[in-house]
């Protein structure tokens, strides 16, 4: 994506929301929906663009745990690792995830930016641990085996047709 593009882009994003610095997590998450992600040209751009510091945009991107300052895949699928989870052994179907997308630890995206692989503290439905949420979708009482078919008709592009 070219640089104008980015910026027009920012732009109508900051026109919706307004150009006010009470907007600014409004704007963030806009340009996050856009992209996945807060793009670093995107940060500065809106930075000189609403008179703020950059390390001032930065401070709020990272203080919500909700914004990544990585690229994230097009699906996201969360391992809740709450206690009735980890009980249930939620860590294995972390294990099982990480072999089939080959992902080293420390890395969360796969490279073609298809998946990305988060543990989260809690998805708050503890009664049908171990749970795992992909895009949004909460999926009760998951294995290993189950989790990686779900993967498996993500790269296929079968997966919602029948989930």
């Amino acid at each position: 994506m070219q640089a104008s593009e980015m910026m027009a882009r920012v732009d109508a994003i900051v026109e919706e929301h307004g150009n006010q610095q009470s907007s600014i997590i409004s704007i963030l998450q806009g340009i996050q929906k856009e992209y996945r992600y807060l793009p670093e040209e995107a940060l500065n751009y809106l930075a000189e663009k609403m008179d703020i510091s950059a390390s001032k945009i930065y401070g709020i991107a990272t203080f919500y745990e909700n914004f990544s300052l990585e690229p994230k895949g097009k699906h996201i699928i969360k391992i809740c690792d709450g206690t009735a989870c980890h009980i249930r052994k939620s860590q294995p179907i972390l294990d099982a995830l990480r072999k089939e997308l080959n992902l080293p630890e420390g890395r969360i995206t796969t490279d073609d930016l298809l998946i990305t692989v988060e543990m989260v503290s809690c998805l708050g439905a503890c009664s049908l641990a171990p749970v795992v949420n992909v895009d949004g979708v909460v999926y009760a009482k998951m294995t290993p085996n189950k989790t990686q078919e779900l993967v498996r008709k993500i790269k296929e592009g079968t997966f919602g047709e029948d989930d």
